[in-house]
């Protein structure tokens, strides 16, 4: 019992110096890594939404990068072609990826295994099929251009590195909290019991197909808010952004931080967006060396990087 205490207290500890650290970055980063960061800390809240269905439902989703797609791209042509503000545009691309994952998840959720992962995938497809297909809407392959950053009537330029990564960061730690308290609910350890004996929670009562269609909801809405601030961020959406490279992307965050952690989540968001950017500096080869990584990630930490942790932290208590 002690020890857990102490382990919850380093858990607590850590979390308290990651905060601090979010905060005082932009006076000791240049620019450029503070933007890289800016683009981490979004894509973080997309891996945790998908962390909800891999590492706590055990639903492992191919396509998750669709519903961000979705949301991005309904911030970008509501902003540049109705010139909804900010509020509207997030409440918006909520709703379309949450309703799209409600749609699609019904057909997807027929199926188990192998099959669910081929079906989202499959949906992803047909997600970049029309983005690339439907000029009229999206533009095609020229993408939609010119979203500008959002203006919340505050003192501030968001056009700005500094106070625009502190407006993400804001929407990273609401987003947390928020997938947090999921988790730790009723409700989360529920798909927690999903996850790991499916059967028995039949025989306990517990409607499954209802709890991993939520489950699927939940996790498109946040991937669909992670889209909308992507929008704003990068001033661009093009099909690039619900390709099949950027589905895998989003898988290996998850795998490579370690499913059914939150935290891990976001530490594999950190080490994708940074392999990706700085790689690509010196070679146009990058994916070998993020796929270099993610095997040896699975060679010797098979869990992820937060499981590699939990193993030292065993081995300690042991000895």
């Amino acid at each position: 019992m002690k020890r857990t205490l102490i382990s919850e207290n380093w858990v607590l500890i850590s979390l308290g110096i990651g905060l601090v650290m979010l905060f005082i970055l932009p006076s000791v980063l240049p620019s450029y890594i503070l933007i890289l960061f800016t683009q981490s800390l979004i894509y973080a809240i997309l891996a945790m939404s998908l962390d909800i269905l891999v590492g706590y439902t055990g639903l492992g989703s191919l396509g998750h990068a669709a519903f961000f797609g979705i949301g991005a791209y309904t911030a970008a042509m509501l902003v540049t072609k109705h010139q909804f503000p900010f509020a509207a545009t997030l409440f918006w691309s909520i709703a379309a990826s949450a309703g799209s994952t409600a749609l699609l998840g019904i057909l997807a959720l027929r199926a188990a295994g192998i099959y669910f992962l081929m079906i989202t995938l499959a949906i992803a497809m047909c997600v970049w099929g029309l983005a690339y297909r439907w000029v009229s809407i999206t533009g095609g392959d020229n993408g939609i251009t010119g979203i500008p950053r959002p203006d919340l009537g505050l003192p501030w330029d968001m056009s700005q590195p500094i106070p625009f990564y502190y407006f993400i960061v804001f929407f990273f730690i609401a987003c947390f909290i928020l997938l947090y308290l999921l988790i730790r609910s009723p409700f989360g350890k529920t798909l927690v019991g999903i996850r790991d004996t499916e059967a028995r929670m039949k025989v306990l009562g517990y409607n499954v197909w209802l709890h991993k269609y939520l489950a699927l909801i939940i996790a498109g809405g946040f991937a669909g808010l992670a889209g909308n601030l992507y929008a704003y961020f990068n001033s661009f959406v093009s099909p690039n952004h619900v390709n099949l490279d950027h589905c895998m992307e989003v898988v290996l965050m998850v795998s490579i931080g370690g499913p059914g952690t939150l935290v891990g989540a976001g530490i594999g968001a950190l080490i994708i967006v940074f392999l990706k950017n700085m790689v690509s500096v010196y070679t146009s080869r990058w994916l070998m060396i993020v796929a270099a990584v993610y095997v040896i990630t699975a060679l010797y930490a098979p869990d992820g990087i937060m499981g590699l942790f939990r193993s030292f932290e065993k081995r300690g208590e042991s000895g």
